[in-house]
């Protein structure tokens, strides 16, 4: 034990003795330079590294956003929008980052992320082409899986859009749709102004994952868009086959139809919402605000229909 002490002892003594000989060269180091009026302690360290001590600096870990040197497109000082090839955003999912790059994401270039009236980027709410990850997703899904020339739509005529909306428990989440290009400025628009005021959509998934079927994603109450398929009991395309309807929190505005003169409702469940004159949760009237914000971008709404009620159901066409 003594042994150890008198180590321990030792190496306290060559440590202040270390600390001694650090002060005296600081303190002689300044005593030149004031001599050397001259001199700067930078020009000083220039000319004798060796004295200096090196500084590990570690830049701090911060979301990156880089803006070009062209002209960003958009109006920045408003409401607006700015297109992929002049903002770079560390947001996106694995699928989008390309092939052998593991630092810096792949953005698409025609990525184009909504501008709050104050100028700010609200880099959650953006519109892009389909990625070809996603093609794969959808394809025999909620895209046919055989394309002979006569589909009424194609890849290219749909958006991706990823926004934010409030959930019934209160909380922002995420939330993506695939639309037609033709509204997709549109669905930017309605969906940052729903979630600023905190409207509350239960769910915004793709209808892929409920295999295509609709039926299951309006008894889930979920809201979607794209899905080619056809209007119920008929042979006429929907308008969500073509990427230009929405269905909002369908689950409290059910789809309602007068077969034979028979009522039918959709999904199965909300027959008791079935009842506008009621007051309930979640139920669009000419009132709400999903009603104003679709109405004031030109969209028509189900439920001034005559022949059916479609009270979820908003669509737009060229």
């Amino acid at each position: 034990m003594k042994e150890v002490k008198k180590l321990i002892d030792k190496m306290k003594l060559i440590k202040a003795f270390g600390v001694l000989i650090a002060v005296f060269a600081a303190v002689g180091i300044a005593t030149y330079i004031n001599d050397k009026n001259s001199m700067t302690l930078q020009e000083y360290g220039q000319q004798n590294p060796e004295a200096l001590l090196p500084v590990e600096s570690k830049s701090p870990d911060i979301p990156h956003i880089a803006v070009s040197s062209g002209d960003v497109s958009g109006n920045i000082s408003g409401v607006g929008h700015v297109s992929g090839s002049d903002i770079l955003l560390t947001d996106v999912s694995d699928s989008d980052i390309s092939a052998g790059d593991t630092e810096t994401p792949y953005i698409s270039p025609d990525r184009v992320t909504y501008v709050t009236d104050a100028g700010n980027l609200a880099a959650e709410f953006y519109y892009e082409p389909l990625s070809e990850g996603l093609k794969a997703r959808i394809t025999g899904i909620s895209y046919p899986a055989e394309d002979n020339g006569n589909l009424a739509i194609s890849y290219e005529d749909l958006r991706y859009v990823h926004i934010l909306h409030y959930n019934f428990d209160g909380m922002s989440t995420e939330g993506e749709l695939i639309c037609n290009e033709y509204i997709a400025e549109d669905l930017l628009d309605i969906f940052y102004e729903l979630h600023r005021n905190e409207y509350q959509l239960e769910r915004v998934r793709l209808i892929d994952e409920y295999g295509g079927d609709d039926t299951a994603s309006m008894e889930d109450n979920n809201t979607s868009c794209f899905n080619y398929r056809v209007v119920d009991n008929t042979t006429s395309l929907s308008k969500h086959a073509l990427g230009l309807a929405l269905d909002i929190n369908p689950f409290y505005n059910p789809y309602v139809t007068y077969p034979n003169g028979n009522i039918r409702i959709s999904p199965q469940g909300s027959e008791p919402y079935t009842d506008r004159s009621a007051d309930f949760p979640y139920k669009i009237d000419e009132n709400d605000l999903c009603y104003k914000l679709f109405t004031e971008h030109g969209f028509t709404w189900g439920g001034n229909w005559n022949s059916l009620k479609d009270y979820q159901h908003f669509q737009k066409t060229p």
